[in-house]
């Protein structure tokens, strides 16, 4: 239970302090949207080669959905594209897991305050919450690979 509380914590922070937010210049620029709840967000990414040098979103939804677009942000800026992926595979892993995924050490070593969201993937409308912002990042990136953004 203490495990939950901390991870409801780092939530709630992400959503209360956002890292990323305010969209910024960008190679590419997506606008998903959650309508089984309305959640939303318009996200850029820019990238210097292979490296992500910014991800920047504006979005309104649950504390979910906002939350996992800062983290997101956290996560990705300064990584290169492959080490991005294998990041987002494996959160998308966690979040489809329904619960029975339990966060090792490895798993936190690559996905940070991401675990965090380990107790979202029980529920699943909540799933598409946590996965809006990846889905558009992801998105984005195929976008700004297909017009050569990126090198």
């Amino acid at each position: 239970m203490k495990l939950d509380s901390m991870y409801q914590e780092v939530i709630l922070d992400h959503y209360k302090h956002p890292h990323g937010r305010g969209l910024r210049d960008g190679d590419a620029e997506v606008h998903h949207v959650n309508p089984t709840c309305g959640d939303e967000i318009t996200l850029r990414v820019r990238y210097e080669g292979e490296t992500i040098a910014d991800v920047s979103y504006e979005g309104q939804g649950c504390s979910i959905s906002q939350a996992s677009a800062s983290v997101l942000n956290e996560l990705l800026v300064g990584k290169e594209l492959g080490q991005a992926r294998k990041i987002q595979e494996t959160f998308l892993e966690l979040m489809q897991s329904k619960g029975q995924l339990e966060p090792d050490d490895a798993m936190e070593e690559v996905l940070e305050d991401a675990v965090a969201f380990a107790g979202v993937s029980k529920y699943p409308a909540r799933v598409k919450c946590a996965l809006l912002s990846w889905m558009a990042w992801k998105d984005a990136t195929a976008q700004a690979l297909s017009e050569g953004k990126t090198a």
